[in-house]
């Protein structure tokens, strides 16, 4: 029972900031590998609610900070995510599906979620 309360406990953790949960749904859509550039540009894109061509150098640079140092770690310490640093690409790792309903029930759902939860 306690390992089935740490894992909805890390699930929630995870779904809990905005920037991860775009990551994931990001990662959900997508079929094949996705570059850390083209992510984190997708990202910042989102975060700041412009087009991705318009994010600014800052922005990119803090949000590829943030990535790497933060966000990423933790989704493949999880098995949510692998990432490998020497093609730098990301791709659902094999515990994605674990999160993955969690993801499209707050999409469908999207109305009924807090402020800032969308």
């Amino acid at each position: 029972m306690a390992e089935s309360t740490e894992v909805e406990t890390n699930t929630f953790h995870t779904l809990a900031d905005p920037i991860r949960r775009y990551v994931l749904d990001d990662l959900d859509e997508q079929a094949t590998p996705v570059s850390f550039d083209r992510l984190a540009t997708r990202v910042a894109a989102w975060h700041t609610d412009c087009d991705p061509d318009a994010v600014g150098d800052a922005t990119l640079t803090e949000m590829r900070t943030t990535l790497y140092h933060v966000h990423l770690p933790k989704f493949a310490e999880a098995g949510y995510i692998e990432w490998d640093k020497d093609t730098h690409t990301i791709r659902q790792g094999p515990n994605f599906d674990d999160i993955a309903p969690f993801l499209r029930l707050m999409a469908d759902h999207e109305d009924k979620l807090p402020a800032g939860w969308s």
